[in-house]
């Protein structure tokens, strides 16, 4: 019997998905079996669509069709969470598996705590993630970087701190850091990301910590919460995952890779925000930036914190409609309504047609607004510090000059 807090190696006995799968197969295996026994309605996942730079999200019913799914994209950056709420309906009426990465959970959470996605819905199976590469991004630099045409690559993986293509003349990888360096690698987000095990998730998988003769061959697992639990008991009583537990050794040479991806993180950190500077150097150079804005609205779409009908940034008492640019007041309202809950998924900045660092300028508030209050986005229900304002003098004021309040009311919907 699984029980949270235990870790084990895990892999499918499923021959043919046993050839297909990495690492093992065994989060492919726990899927398939939750919706064969009806544990779930649906699965949803992310697939390859034309080729390895092309992530498309797929909502899966029958059993079999996951086997299609199986394997990473690191050229995939695509965000699960606001797919739930817009299309799913939040998975109030479904049962749904989702494979998530850091973000993906922590966008699931803020979107929970909205009322907005019904966790006790969802089973989460999350994936360790060492971060992705923009798939244009990615075309240019195999091309320039390792001299291959980026339509002869069959597969690609981030492993020991390199990027590693396999084409039929076999691998070739270089070093994060001498890609990162030179502006290529690792989307700017991700670099900054200090989530690498999503352990708010049900279980917890990936191929650090697998050694000896179960490297690349079975999947390490934590066992994160009860309902992660039950599966994986579940699951190896019926014979769809054999699973052993996860050796002393692997388990410190887990924490040894986490512990080098944090550290990595803090890095870019100091790096982006010194860039970045202070007060009103940063204004200036935010202002500049935003200038480009063509008010597409493409960074409130895909943002997993944004979802309200009666947008403040629509509102004609606040941003002058049809103003191209517009004013910096949509900017404003926008950071202050995402400054304390942004889990630095980056959609904002990765959708953005004039390739604004929205990412950029929303993770710094957010970091400083964390070290201020304490309150980190993502990671439980505790909701943000602007939630708990329940001033009804000002909520009237703001009512009669055209303001929504559309911030304090969402927690209430």
């Amino acid at each position: 019997m699984a029980a949270k807090g235990d870790m084990v190696l895990a892999w499918t006995t499923n021959a043919d998905l046993q050839k297909k799968a990495e690492c093992g197969g065994a989060v492919t295996a726990l899927l398939k079996y939750a919706l064969e026994n009806k544990i779930v309605d649906a699965v949803l996942t992310v697939q390859k669509g034309v080729d390895l730079y092309d992530a498309q999200p797929v909502l899966i019913t029958n059993p079999d069709d996951l086997n299609n799914t199986a394997g990473s994209l690191h050229c995939g950056t695509l965000l699960l969470s606001k797919l739930i709420k817009k299309y799913l309906d939040g998975a109030n009426d479904m049962k749904l598996g989702v494979t998530v990465k850091g973000c993906d959970m922590m966008g699931m959470y803020e979107l929970a705590k909205r009322k907005q996605i019904n966790l006790d819905n969802v089973i989460m199976i999350g994936v360790n993630c060492g971060g992705s590469v923009s798939p244009a991004l990615a075309r240019t630099m195999i091309r320039e970087k390792y001299e291959v045409d980026p339509n002869d690559v069959k597969k690609e993986e981030i492993d020991k701190g390199q990027f590693i293509i396999e084409t039929e003349e076999g691998h070739k990888g270089i070093a994060m850091d001498i890609l990162e360096d030179e502006g290529f690698g690792r989307r700017t987000n991700c670099r900054r990301c200090k989530l690498k095990v999503p352990r708010q998730a049900d279980l917890a998988c990936g191929n650090w910590g697998v050694i000896g003769d179960k490297a690349g061959k079975a999947t390490f697992v934590e066992v994160c919460s009860q309902k992660g639990a039950d599966l994986l008991t579940k699951a190896e009583q019926a014979g769809a995952i054999a699973t052993e537990p996860a050796p002393a050794k692997g388990i410190e040479i887990r924490g040894k890779i986490e512990g080098a991806m944090l550290k990595l993180g803090d890095k870019w950190r100091a790096k982006d925000f010194a860039e970045l500077g202070e007060g009103q150097t940063r204004l200036e150079k935010i202002m500049k930036e935003t200038a480009r804005c063509i008010k597409c609205y493409s960074c409130i779409e895909a943002c997993p914190i944004c979802y309200c009908v009666d947008c403040s940034t629509k509102n004609p008492a606040l941003v002058t409609p049809g103003e191209i640019p517009p004013n910096f007041m949509f900017h404003l309202i926008r950071y202050a309504h995402i400054s304390d809950s942004c889990v630095n998924c980056g959609q904002c900045e990765e959708l953005c047609p004039a390739e604004i660092p929205n990412a950029l300028f929303m993770h710094a508030q957010q970091v400083e607004l964390e070290d201020l209050f304490g309150h980190k986005p993502g990671v439980d229900m505790t909701l943000p510090v602007l939630a708990l304002v329940e001033e009804r003098a000002e909520r009237d004021r703001l009512a009669k000059t055209g303001s929504d309040m559309i911030y304090l009311n969402c927690f209430n919907k």
